[in-house]
């Protein structure tokens, strides 16, 4: 059951204290407590666990501070949509806006190589006015004597590089709890001039413990990828191990789902699956083009495959994109036949601006059909 408060309810009053203090002395139910910001107030829950199904919604209703209570049938979910709860929700992170209403956009290398590089990438995405990027210090491979990224040698170049370009957040993969720390400590020591975005890969969505563990990491939001194996359902209650344990900045991504029928693609590309998980729950959705096509393979159009899909999912209302990007893509480290040029990106943020034009225009067309 969830009691969503009064817009803007003082903390600090005494209805609230009130509220608290008959929540505490419920036999067999455990409450928690969750700030949403909303566009034009912030909304707090108050989670019930446990013994609910005894709870009337009058009552409920009745207490203090309470606007409306919510009794979740299905399998509980912090981060979920429940009945007719449409309320648009974000987060800021280092003055940059994450939401289902609005779209980031995180180019870069797939594993950071050399510091040449680095730089030659977050030049480029500062000519062309973005703020974020995507940078593998850790790599995650199938085969154990492929190149496994450098690690936390890597970290105080990359962060420096980005205090120089104003890179805002980078998204970065991390495999294990000594990953963070060493985050930590190499934004500590270049002195915090960018914010970092976690990032759970595919392989870990059902590492439960590294899921609780980054939960409970306060400062950083995550980025988890679906499972390329299981159902989408596994995937979201993998985000909802994160929320549980209080981190709720979580972007879900969507990077193709492992099985041959995706051929020629690397994987089966599931971007259809953007509107469901905004209407299931209140999470910005991340497509990730290059690791679901894995080719620079065109059309006779001459428009890339990876392009095609990455409109398709813009114009479906992706609200963040993750693409490779590599100055020299014959000289990265991973992935680079699938690495689009930096001679591209210009091109690339323009194809994105057109359809997500077009996704703006739908909207407006649906709102008007509405009324």
């Amino acid at each position: 059951m969830i009691l969503i408060l009064k817009p803007d309810t003082d903390k600090d009053g005494k209805e609230y204290r009130q509220l608290l203090e008959f929540l505490l002395h419920m036999k067999n139910i455990q409450s928690r407590v969750h700030d949403e910001k909303g566009t034009m107030h912030t909304l707090t829950e108050i989670y019930l666990v446990g013994d609910t199904a005894a709870l009337q919604i009058e009552e409920m209703s009745s207490l203090p501070c309470v606007e409306r209570v919510v009794r979740v049938s299905e399998e509980y979910r912090v981060l979920g949509r429940h009945h007719d709860d449409n309320r648009p929700t974000y987060f800021d992170y280092k003055g940059v806006r994450f939401g289902q209403d609005n779209l980031n956009i995180f180019a870069g290398l797939c594993a950071v190589d050399t510091p040449e590089h680095v730089e030659l990438m977050m030049k480029a995405l500062k000519e062309h006015g973005q703020q974020c990027t995507r940078m593998g210090a850790y790599k995650p491979r199938t085969n154990p004597y492929s190149f496994q990224g450098h690690g936390k040698s890597c970290l105080p170049y990359v962060f420096e590089l980005a205090g120089k370009y104003d890179i805002k957040v980078i998204a970065m993969e991390v495999t294990h709890d000594s990953h963070v720390r060493e985050i930590h400590q190499a934004l500590e020591q270049t002195g915090h001039p960018t914010g970092v975005m976690l990032q759970i890969g595919t392989r870990n969505t059902q590492n439960f413990e590294l899921l609780k563990s980054i939960g409970r990491e306060p400062e950083f939001p995550v980025l988890l990828k679906r499972g390329f194996g299981i159902t989408l359902e596994e995937s979201l209650n993998a985000a909802e191990y994160l929320a549980s344990e209080g981190n709720r900045r979580v972007v879900f991504g969507l990077r193709g789902m492992k099985t041959n029928m995706g051929d020629p693609h690397r994987n089966f590309i599931d971007f259809a699956h953007v509107p469901v998980i905004h209407r299931l729950t209140r999470m910005p959705v991340c497509i990730d083009p290059s690791h679901s096509v894995g080719t620079r393979d065109a059309t006779s159009d001459g428009i890339l495959d990876i392009f095609h899909v990455t409109a398709q999912g813009v114009i479906a209302g992706a609200n963040m994109v993750l693409v490779d990007f590599h100055p020299y893509p014959g000289k990265a480290l991973v992935d680079g036949p699938q690495a689009l040029r930096l001679d591209e990106l210009g091109y690339f943020l323009e194809d994105i601006r057109i359809a997500r034009e077009a996704y703006e225009k739908r909207v407006a067309l649906a709102g008007k059909f509405r009324a």
